[in-house]
């Protein structure tokens, strides 16, 4: 009889154990969102930790499409920050989470990519004359060791006749072509380390032309 009455005391107090640790997950709160680039693409693998009193409570990364879901915090009011390899750090102050709702940030969890960690070609094209060609067609492409080439992109120059391209870090013989009317000049150019690279193009044709 005794045994019985110590067993059920047992099972009681397990059962209360147990409801108060469902009503204390009941209770909390949650965040969740996307992390992505101004154009509006998800970053994989971005590290988003609350923190609240100057101390990190809790962290999670987001998945392949930039998407993260962060469970089990109390209420209050955290700071949100977001890192991702190749692009600066964001902070999100005063996120407030409430109890048993998870507050989604939507889309606000911005990054921009980081110039430290990109080869930055900076260039200019000009006329035979030395003044400024806007409009030119430019192009840019990787030389392989083989002689192939692989396009990486293109654009035009702006009012001033300069442009801009940006690629990851890594060493690459780059080779840079302007286009205007039936003109066209080529750069090439050694990169490796994250920099940026100046590089100027003079098109055989009179500023008549433009």
């Amino acid at each position: 009889m005794l045994i019985s009455l110590a067993k059920s005391r047992f099972l009681a107090s397990a059962a209360l154990l147990l409801f108060s640790a469902s009503f204390v997950v009941a209770q909390s709160g949650g965040l969740k969102g996307k992390v992505r680039t101004n154009s509006g693409s998800g970053i994989a693998n971005a590290s988003v930790t609350v923190r609240q009193d100057g101390k990190d409570v809790k962290a999670v990364r987001s998945d392949a499409k930039g998407n993260f879901l962060m469970e089990g915090l109390s209420s209050g009011k955290y700071s949100v920050v977001i890192d991702a390899s190749g692009y600066s750090s964001g902070v999100l102050y005063n996120v407030e989470v409430t109890d048993k709702n998870v507050r989604n940030l939507g889309d606000r969890l911005i990054l921009s990519v980081d110039q430290g960690t990109q080869v930055i070609i900076k260039g200019s094209v000009f006329y035979r004359e030395g003044t400024s060609v806007t409009g030119a067609k430019v192009e840019i492409e990787r030389v392989n060791a083989d002689g192939s080439t692989k396009n990486l992109g293109s654009g035009f120059t702006n009012v001033s006749g300069e442009f801009t391209f940006r690629q990851p870090e890594g060493s690459a013989k780059l080779r840079v072509t302007a286009k205007f009317k039936d003109a066209s000049g080529s750069k090439e150019i050694e990169v490796d380390s994250a920099a940026i690279y100046r590089l100027a193009i003079t098109l055989d044709i009179p500023r008549t032309e433009k």
